[in-house]
């Protein structure tokens, strides 16, 4: 940097970084950082493009530890992504025929989740099964290999949106290939005909779906609300109404949708404030046209 400056030095070090690869920001973990300025810097991958092969290939396969759903063990788990089938599969058995699952990559998300995985390495993959989130969570012990499978996976969902977008360029496009999620945390809920006593769940705000969990390991959510624009009636509102009973923690939100009013409550007034900053977002953001076909399929589970 002192020989070259920055300007220059980033000009050399930085000529042919695919528009797919993930270029992290000071809020992501460190293992992103990390990878990426060794990748720039130790492996030049982004001077020599033939070092790029890993995440770029559009097939990639390998072993990775996945979390069991029901046991919680973590069990290395043999993984095929291949862009010409537009999909992730795992197998439970080196020499199983059928995969145990098959995650499309138009549904596909992925996101680093370190602290809730137990793992510096831990990658947190969704996909819609049903219509409704399904999670699994991986890692693997070298940082170069987890991240690759991360890159490799946002190549093929720009590849994917590529073709069903042809007009798009890549800075539409980008955004698009994988998401953080909004916000995460516990808060207490109560059922749709708010006499119940609130129970703790963690929550996840993934876009416009609010998820919640028992845990927040979880592969399935116990249910999904859909929160969209204010245009369309959904409203955020602090506090709960007046005749509510049987919460533990004491700072309340209310989200008015067209069917129904749902209550949460915050252990403290930072956690509230948070959540509902998040909500507002959502809420203040008009709705796409895809989206409205979301809301209407979409299930409110109780």
């Amino acid at each position: 940097m002192a020989s070259h400056g920055n300007e220059a030095a980033k000009a050399t070090f930085e000529s042919k970084v695919p528009p797919f690869y993930y270029r992290p920001t000071l809020s992501d973990c460190p293992l992103l950082r990390e990878q990426w300025i060794r990748a720039k810097y130790e492996r030049q991958e982004f001077i020599q493009p033939e070092k790029q092969e890993p995440y770029s290939a559009g097939y990639r396969e390998g072993f990775l530890w996945k979390r069991g759903r029901d046991n919680g063990q973590f069990l290395s788990r043999k993984f095929v992504l291949t862009e010409r089938e537009g999909a992730l599969k795992y197998f439970n058995k080196n020499d199983a025929k059928e995969p145990k699952a098959i995650m499309k990559i138009e549904h596909l998300n992925a996101t680093f989740q370190p602290a809730k995985i137990g793992h510096p390495h831990g990658l947190q993959v969704t996909y819609l099964k049903d219509n409704s989130t399904r999670n699994i969570f991986i890692y693997h012990e070298d940082g170069k290999e987890i991240v690759d499978w991360f890159n490799a996976l946002r190549a093929a969902r720009f590849h994917y949106l590529q073709v069903a977008f042809p007009g798009a360029s890549d800075a539409d496009l980008v955004p698009k290939l994988s998401r953080n999620y909004l916000k995460e945390g516990y808060m207490e809920k109560t059922g749709p005909k708010q006499t119940e006593g609130f129970r703790k769940r963690w929550f996840t705000m993934d876009d416009r779906r609010l998820m919640y969990f028992k845990d927040p390991l979880d592969a399935f959510a116990r249910g999904e609300v859909f929160i969209g624009s204010k245009e369309s009636g959904y409203t955020v509102l602090e506090g709960l109404p007046p005749s509510t009973q049987g919460h533990h923690w004491p700072h309340g939100i209310t989200i008015v949708t067209p069917d129904r009013k749902f209550l949460f409550t915050c252990e403290t007034e930072s956690d509230q404030r948070e959540w509902v900053e998040a909500f507002q977002k959502v809420v203040d953001r008009p709705m796409l046209p895809q989206e409205y076909a979301v809301e209407a399929h979409f299930k409110h589970k109780p």
